[in-house]
């Protein structure tokens, strides 16, 4: 009884004293890392100007305590700037789940599993597994608003010693510390030992004495009858001295000597079978343990092996080979056909306007449509053909994913050249069927560039840039169709690039323009408005259309600063006609899908400001595109930009793949019917019941209707009889320079022209 009572309370001590050890172990060590964080000003700094090698140092520093299994730097808005080590090594949870309640400016402590799971952070978590952490995430603050413009290192640090810096911060990034559960009770473990080791010697300090007292009392009778039990088993060997009274001693000696007398037999019979089991237990024992450390090791490596060939050669996001399996097996097929003079075709996939589908409706819709491309491109394949697992040679057909959104398909041992064709058609067709994405209809079309070996090239790279030549040409020639590569465009390849250059220079050098089409209210004919339409005159080319420059620019990452010169000219030139007399009611400009960004209403508000313009004169057409890409965030901006006083427009309605349903939600002033509608109106009596629903829905919702794209008296007159009585198009004007805009807008310029189509069409 007092043996377990001892050993249950050392248990008990040593217990609580080993969880209070690792409780303030790991308080320390979360108060000290959350300290260093905070005293370091200078990783805000390095943040704010980017500078990646002192952050990656300062990173560092803070990940130097062994617990600490990495660090990781994102921006506030969730984007990754920078983590150390490079490759952790294990699933990283992302930044919203661990900031999950928090607030911009709170201290996020997450206790958390290998799945992402929540966790005990005492003690019994540590020693339950090594994957689980501690995830300390802290909000690095800036005294510079990150949405103001760029300051010198000098303001920065000069912002951050004034007085009210430490009541105004601006969160600017969050710092995320992984602190290993098994790494800090590793740290602990020598404490916890002492304690232990102080609880064990207490417990035996006790057990020895009150062994020791026991003895004393009951030594004597209980050696006497062990003795005895010993002599009944035939387990005792040895004489045993019993020390007692003299009757005790007397029975000892006399059981002692039959002791002696037995042992010495069972010795002599007992030692080698003893001695040869002992030895064959051990080497069994040996055996059996290695055996299953092979085995155990055997598996660790298969498994090893096949997730590294994997990582190395698969596609994460497809499963579809990688640039690097791909360009692996394109050279041994390439080889082999060599050697056995066979034809190879390589078909280079680029998607159509992925990147506007993308950005409208984000990152996680473009994963979802690219791993249904890359299903759909798999399922192309006949059965008996080998989609890209390995590079052998006997495959007909191999799939790979370079990238992006570009992929290949490679065709070996072709019997004629003519059967490319045949194969991209088939690609074609099965990606241009609608596919589901989100709770959005979309259709995706291909542009594919085809180079073949060896007429063509003979390796890789060569073959790799004649179809991407190839490719880019289709897409130049109207995009969803493939062609063969030719050598000719190569020089268009470089026409192409000598545009982007010229492009770079255009706005500094005042290439750009603006032309305006009226549009005329047939009830008055007045005009009401004009789209400002943006045309650049080349020094060399002359006038160049839109569509051959915006994609490029859209690509080059210059639409923004474009779209908003587009803005501030158009202001300037509704200024410029009311400094002259002339009234233009409202201008109307264009907005692409990547200048609708988060600031995008602020840059508005800004040239407003700056000209001092009406904002109800500018009106700002937007695609479907536009604004479905994330619904809510499109809603706030919108109702933002109907704040300062902006007209909205949508344009090309009816021609993306939205639902109808925005409509109500969105502030929107006006609908322009596309001119596809407007032609499709005259030419087929559901394109005619379109239009009407078209107009009565506007009509319904309150919109102003524009019809845009008229150009014959059949169309004039449908569009007006429906209740489309504003029209755009070349009835009235193509779109012209500012100075013949002028004379247009003076009140009767279209009166009589309106007058003689009534008188033409009887009405």
């Amino acid at each position: 009884m007092v043996v377990a009572i001892v050993i249950t309370m050392s248990m008990l001590v040593s217990g609580f004293a080993s969880v209070l050890e690792y409780r303030l172990e790991r308080d320390r060590l979360l108060e000290l890392l959350t300290d260093e964080a905070v005293r370091r000003p200078d990783l805000s700094l390095y943040l704010y100007f980017d500078n990646d090698q002192a952050l990656r140092s300062t990173l560092r520093s803070l990940v130097s305590p062994s617990p600490v299994q990495y660090g990781i730097v994102y921006r506030a808005q969730g984007g990754l700037v920078m983590r150390v080590p490079d490759n952790p090594g294990l699933g990283v949870p992302d930044i919203p789940t661990l900031r999950e309640g928090l607030s911009a400016a709170d201290n996020g402590l997450r206790s958390l599993d290998g799945q992402g799971e929540s966790v005990s952070s005492g003690l019994p978590g540590a020693l339950m597994g090594a994957d689980r952490y501690f995830h300390l995430t802290l909000p690095i603050t800036s005294a510079v608003n990150p949405l103001s413009e760029k300051v010198s290192q000098e303001a920065f640090l000069l912002a951050a010693t004034r007085p009210e810096a430490g009541k105004i911060r601006h969160v600017i990034g969050y710092l995320h510390l992984a602190v290993n559960q098994r790494g800090l009770l590793l740290e602990v473990l020598p404490s916890i030992a002492w304690v232990v080791a102080a609880c064990v010697t207490f417990a035996v300090l006790c057990l020895m004495l009150s062994l020791s007292l026991t003895r004393r009392i009951t030594s004597p009778i209980s050696r006497l009858a062990k003795l005895a039990d010993g002599i009944a088993s035939g387990k005792l060997e040895e004489p045993v001295k019993v020390t007692g009274g003299g009757e005790v001693e007397e029975i000892a000696a006399i059981l002692n000597g039959v002791i002696t007398g037995i042992s010495n037999y069972k010795k002599e019979m007992d030692v080698d079978h003893q001695l040869l089991s002992m030895k064959v237990e051990e080497r069994t024992s040996q055996l059996s343990k290695r055996n299953q450390e092979l085995n155990t090791a055997v598996k660790q490596v298969t498994r090893t092996k096949n997730r590294l060939r994997k990582m190395a050669y698969y596609d994460a996001l497809t499963s579809l080979p990688n640039r690097r399996l791909f360009t692996e097996q394109l050279s041994l097929l390439l080889k082999l056909a060599q050697r056995n003079k066979q034809t190879l075709a390589l078909l280079f996939l680029d998607l159509d306007n992925f990147k506007r589908i993308n950005d409208s409706l984000g990152h996680s819709a473009g994963d979802l449509l690219l791993r249904e491309v890359g299903q759909r491109l798999s399922k192309c394949v006949r059965d008996s053909d080998v989609v890209a697992h390995y590079a052998d040679p006997t495959a007909k057909i191999d799939v790979s994913r370079l990238g992006g959104d570009e992929f290949t398909v490679v065709l070996n041992d072709l019997d004629a050249p003519e059967s490319v064709g045949v194969v991209a058609e088939r690609l074609i067709l099965a990606l241009s069927e609608p596919m589901l994405i989100d709770g959005h209809e979309l259709v995706i079309t291909p542009s594919i560039g085809i180079a073949i070996a060896p007429e063509h090239a003979n390796e890789v790279e060569g073959l790799l840039r004649c179809s991407d030549t190839a490719m880019y040409h289709a897409k130049a020639s109207g995009k969803s169709t493939y062609l063969v590569y030719e050598s000719s465009m190569e020089e268009a390849g470089l026409d192409r690039l000598t545009l982007e250059n010229d492009l770079r220079k255009a706005m500094d050098n005042d290439e750009l323009v603006l032309f305006y089409q009226p549009q005329v209210d047939t009830r008055s004919g007045k005009v009401v408005g004009a789209e400002a339409l943006l045309r650049w005159m080349h020094p060399e080319q002359g006038l160049i259309p839109p569509f051959k420059f915006i994609p490029l620019a859209e690509e080059m990452g210059l639409i923004g600063e474009m779209g908003d010169w587009v803005i501030r000219e158009a202001c300037k030139q509704v200024q410029t006609f009311a400094k002259k007399g002339v009234s233009l009611p409202k201008v109307a400009v264009n907005v692409s899908a990547l200048q609708f960004t988060p600031s995008f209403t602020r840059r508005v508000k800004s040239i407003l400001d700056e000209l001092a313009v009406d904002p109800a004169t500018l009106e700002l057409e937007l695609t479907e595109g536009v604004v479905m890409g994330d619904t809510n965030a499109s809603v706030q901006a919108l109702a933002e930009l109907k704040d300062l006083g902006v007209s909205l427009s949508i344009d090309d309605f009816g021609t993306g793949y939205s639902s109808l349903s925005y409509l109500s939600r969105f502030p929107l002033d006006e609908l322009k019917i596309d001119r596809s509608f407007v032609i499709e109106a005259n030419n087929s009596e559901q394109g005619a019941s379109l239009v009407r629903a078209i107009i009565a829905m506007a009509q319904s919702l309150g919109l102003e209707l524009v019809a845009e794209g008229v150009e014959t008296d059949e169309q004039y007159e449908f569009m007006t009889t429906a209740g489309a009585h504003v029209i755009q198009g070349y009835m009235f004007s193509q779109p012209v320079p500012a100075e013949k805009l002028e004379p247009l807008l003076a009140p009767w310029h279209f009166q009589q022209q309106i007058a003689q189509l009534e008188s033409r069409i009887h009405r």
